[in-house]
């Protein structure tokens, strides 16, 4: 895999060994970072992580800070060489974990929240949780199959939605 835009432009990554994560392609990538814009300064956490490629697309357009949340050992492993390799552990933290129990313990929100769970197991309870994660103000951004069904709080307004083939892109905003 490689980072297609910002100061890491055109760096390969690995990604995790097996069939557990599925990873993002460069148009869905490209397609999240068109539409956010300028991420300059902000802190982003790439929940259901895999291969990181949305967190170090974020760290390479400028985010001040990426966590990166996966429950799974291959993908740990994966993120965890690429921190190394792509040379930004000062500004990367890498949680070994299920979303929803980052979810129990973590209090400090996220100026933008990506979540591209695994398709065969969406979670639905974590990721109708997932604004809590999110400042005002801030973003929140799915990567789901087109028939997904999410039930968001109201303080969450739609801003649009893109379909890819197999993935639909919905972007939200925690309204202040």
């Amino acid at each position: 895999m490689r980072i297609i835009a910002g100061n890491l432009r055109g760096r390969i990554f690995d990604s995790p060994h097996g069939h557990r994560t599925h990873p993002m392609s460069d148009k869905i990538r490209g397609a999240i970072f068109n539409a956010l814009g300028d991420i300059e300064g902000l802190t982003v956490l790439d929940a259901f992580a895999g291969s990181g490629a949305i967190g170090f697309e974020a760290l390479s357009r400028g985010a001040s800070r990426i966590t990166f949340i996966d429950a799974d050992k291959e993908a740990q492993n994966a993120i965890a060489r690429n921190i190394t390799t792509l040379d930004v552990a000062d500004k990367a933290q890498l949680l070994r974990m299920y979303v929803h129990s980052y979810l129990t313990r973590n209090k400090e929100p996220f100026d933008v929240v990506i979540a591209d769970p695994p398709y065969d197991d969406l979670q639905y309870k974590t990721l109708d949780k997932l604004p809590r994660l999110v400042k005002p103000g801030g973003i929140l951004v799915y990567s789901l199959p087109p028939s997904a069904r999410l039930v968001l709080p109201a303080d969450m307004e739609l801003l649009q939605q893109k379909s890819y083939g197999d993935a639909t892109l919905s972007f939200y905003r925690k309204i202040i």
